[in-house]
This record gives structure tokens, C-alpha cells and sequence, in this order.
């Protein structure tokens, strides 16, 4: 059997049936011995022995391109040889370090500091949380209810932060949190702007616009009903939403209301950051500045894990050991990560995340003219197909799992999000080829194309 490492492929290559019957007795396994809230391979049920690039390989020998890439974290591939080497280097000297200053760490916050606006470097501080983006978004909570001596949040319609119980207190998924009852409470959810599922009937000129204007006027309303809040925390694109991103005035007048009231603004990047939009972070590209930044997912680049947030330090009023975590000193994570950054830098990673974000918009342009289409969206290499029903207009999540189903045996691994699953979510690797992109977008075109014929 060919592996990855050693013959790259340029293309996927399905041979047989998926799953495959090697991919088969694990999952059979899985299915016994594993949680039931268990959720990637129920819908994409392969096995998974190895991964190079933009590829994974399964047990069966069927080589596919992974456009999940660990939903978003993998954000140069799978097993980057310089990123490997880097955590190999680290490993002979210090794997795991609490809270303590290491070189590695020092190095990780150097490096992150360098990519933020010049503007912001001098002021944020740096709590590392424990490994999940969750657990990040627990602690940008925290440390804003501690310096205003506030208890309510503002979160937004269709946003995703998270399992934990404050992050999925923050989601807007109805499902996730209804059978947990005694949820944490003093959340309150505003309309965001998503085009295709607009609030309160606003026309298309006005979504945006109107969206905050609806949130500065209950905020500023005596008896609007809603204490003035510890935060308000927001996604520029919405990712399990369904790639939603917001739109320029949304995002802008948003900041200048919780400026004017003195209300920290949290901006999630777990997914979003580290380059997955075309800038570092996405606030980047709304000329805005943030009060607190989560980030999570791809900073280590390789998939160590590593979550931190990064606040304005007049918020930090916090007592020590008020957020801590066991394994919030990942040196495996910190090396990687610096690296990864150079690596951004060196070869131009943004870049490409740009070039071939219009590259892959280009490819799904001819999807526009399928009724079942419904729109074409995204920011960077973070892009979603939203398809519904031509005749009566609900989401069409039935299709969207058959493209799913069919686009894995043609070799392509895609996710769904959005409004009951009804999009097609594409997270490649921030370092993926042109050739690749050109590949998986043909797959996409093709089986949406068969399946709405």
C-alpha cells in the first residue's frame, strides 16, 4: 500500500466501497465502545490511517482530500514536515509546562503579538485557558464579568461557541442546549445579519445596518428590559452558522455602541483566526479593534492544541488562579506554533489564502444559475454552499447530506452547518495547491449538478 508521506498524491483515489471493510470493523467498533454524542463519522464513515497535505488516507487504501482538516485546524495540513520537526526538536526538551515561563512559550507570544494591527501590541495581555476554544470563550466571559462587575451577555442568532456550559449558554442552538437544563443564565440573543434568513423582514439594503440598530436601541433603552451588559461577544463569520459573515456596517457600528456604553467587545476567532479568512484575524478586515480575541483551533498549526484569549489589559482585574487549566502550557503547541507563523510569513500564506479563495468563489460561481442554490458565501478559504428548496423555500438539509455522502465517494471530504444543516461547509488547508482547489471544486460542481438534475 502506497503511503502518503512517501509518494504525495496529486488527486484523490476511491477504489472501493465507503466505508471500506477495514474502515468498517472500526467503526463498528467505535459504535460499540465510544460515546453516543460521537458525530464526524456518522456522516463521513471512514477509518483513518494517515494524512499528508491537503490528503488523508483510510484504511482501505482510498486516498481523499480533506477539506475538514479537523474543522479548521490543521490550517497547513496534515503533518507539515517543518511543523513536525519543530515539536520533535521541543519534545527532548519540555512537553508540558502549567503556567510556568518557558522559551517556547515566550517565543509562541512574541510571534502572535507580531501579527496583531501595530495598534493593539502594546496594550493586550495573554491568559492561556485549557485546550479548547470553549474553554477560551469560559475565560473572555470571566474576565469581563470580573472587571465590570456586570452578569449579563449579548450574544447572536446563530452563533456557535462552544460545548461548555457557558459557550453553549452563548450558542444559539436550541437543540444542543435543550435536554441540559439549568443552563447559565443572563444570556440574550440579537439578530445577525444573514442574508438569506433575515430578521424582521428587513430588505437586503438595510439587514445590517438595521440588525445593530436594533441592538443600540434596546441597549439604550430604560425599559428596553436589558441590564447593560458585561459583553457582548460576536462571530465575524458565523462558521457552524453556516458561514455566515457579517457585513461591514454591522461589525463597525457594533463597536462603537459597546465603545460609547463601556462594554468590552469579545471577538471569537477560533475559528475564523490565524489566517482562515485572508488576514490574520478576521477583525482585520473590518477596521475594527476588539477588547478581548479568542483564539483556539489552528495556533498551533499542525493540531496541538492551544487555547488562549488576548484582552485589553485595563480588564485585567482578574485574582490569580481565577481561570487555570492543567494543560494550558502546551510547549509541543508553542514550538509549532511559532514556526507555523513563520512559515505564514515565509511563504506567503495569506496570500494564497486569498488567491485561491477566489480561485474556489470562481469554480462555484456556475452553481448561482442551480435553483437549488441558494447562495455562494464565505471570507478567505472558509466557505459554505447554502442550498433550499426552489418551490417552497425551506432549507434543503436532505440534499445537502447526499452531496456530503456522494462528494466523500468521489474523494472529497466536506462538513454541513447552518440552519438544520442545509450547507455545505469548506475549511481547506490555508497552504492548499491551485490544483487541488481546482480538483475539489470540480466534485462539488459535479455532484450537486447530478443530484439536483
Amino acid at each position: 500500500m502506497t503511503m502518503l508521506h512517501s509518494a504525495p498524491p496529486i488527486g484523490p483515489d476511491v477504489r472501493g466501497d465507503v466505508p471500506g471493510p477495514r474502515s468498517a470493523v472500526l467503526l463498528a467498533s467505535q459504535q460499540r465502545r465510544e460515546s453516543n454524542a460521537r458525530t464526524y463519522p456518522r456522516h463521513l464513515p471512514i477509518a483513518i490511517e494517515e494524512g499528508s497535505g491537503s490528503f488523508v488516507r483510510d484504511l482501505d487504501g482510498n486516498v481523499f482530500i480533506d477539506w475538514l482538516n479537523g474543522a479548521g485546524v490543521l490550517s497547513l495540513g496534515h503533518n507539515h514536515p517543518e511543523l513536525v520537526a519543530e515539536m520533535i526538536d521541543q519534545l527532548g526538551r519540555l512537553t508540558h509546562g502549567l503556567d510556568f515561563p518557558t522559551p517556547a512559550k515566550e517565543g509562541f507570544i512574541d510571534a502572535q503579538l507580531s501579527m496583531l494591527p501595530a495598534g493593539m501590541r502594546d496594550r493586550m495581555k495573554f491568559h492561556f485557558c485549557g485546550p479548547t476554544g470553549a474553554n477560551a470563550v469560559d475565560a473572555a466571559i470571566k474576565v469581563c464579568k470580573t472587571a465590570t462587575g456586570r452578569g449579563d451577555i449579548v450574544s447572536f442568532q446563530g452563533g456557535f461557541h462552544g460545548s461548555g456550559s457557558a459557550a453553549m449558554a452563548l450558542t444559539g442552538l436550541v437543540a444542543q442546549k435543550q435536554p441540559v437544563r439549568n443552563g447559565v443564565p443572563g444570556i440574550h440573543f440579537f439578530p445577525y445579519p444573514y442574508r438569506t434568513h433575515c430578521p424582521a423582514g428587513m430588505s437586503l439594503a438595510d439587514y445590517g445596518r438595521g440588525c445593530a440598530s436594533y441592538l443600540e436601541r434596546s441597549l439604550k433603552d430604560p425599559n428596553g428590559g436589558i441590564p447593560l451588559p458585561a459583553a457582548v461577544i460576536m462571530e465575524l463569520v458565523q462558521g457552524e452558522g453556516g458561514v455566515v459573515p457579517a457585513t461591514l456596517e454591522f461589525v463597525q457600528q457594533v463597536r462603537a455602541v459597546t465603545r460609547e456604553l463601556g462594554i468590552p467587545l469579545i471577538v471569537d476567532e477560533v475559528q475564523t483566526g490565524c489566517g482562515r479568512t485572508g488576514t490574520w484575524f478576521a477583525f482585520e478586515q473590518f477596521g475594527i479593534e476588539p477588547d478581548v480575541i479568542v483564539a483556539s483551533k489552528a495556533l498551533s498549526g499542525v493540531g496541538s492544541p492551544i487555547a488562549l484569549i488576548m484582552y485589553d489589559r485595563v480588564l485585567d482585574t482578574w485574582a490569580p488562579g481565577a481561570h487555570t487549566g492543567t494543560f494550558r502550557g502546551n510547549q509541543l503547541a508553542f514550538a509549532a506554533g511559532s514556526k507555523a507563523i513563520e512559515i505564514v510569513r515565509r511563504d506567503d500564506i495569506l496570500g494564497n489564502v486569498r488567491a485561491r479563495s477566489a480561485q474556489l468563489m470562481t469554480r462555484l460561481d456556475v452553481l448561482v444559475d442551480n435553483p437549488w442554490v441558494r447562495e455562494v458565501r464565505g471570507m478567505g478559504l472558509m466557505v459554505g454552499i447554502e442550498l433550499a428548496d426552489p418551490v417552497t423555500g425551506r432549507w434543503a438539509s436532505e440534499l445537502a447530506r447526499r452531496v456530503q455522502a456522494s462528494a466523500l465517494r468521489r474523494g472529497l471530504i466536506v462538513e454541513l452547518g447552518g440552519r438544520e444543516d442545509c450547507v455545505v461547509r469548506m475549511l481547506p488547508a490555508l497552504n492548499v495547491s491551485p490544483e487541488v482547489i481546482d480538483i475539489g471544486a470540480g466534485i462539488l460542481v459535479e455532484t450537486i449538478a447530478e443530484l439536483t438534475r
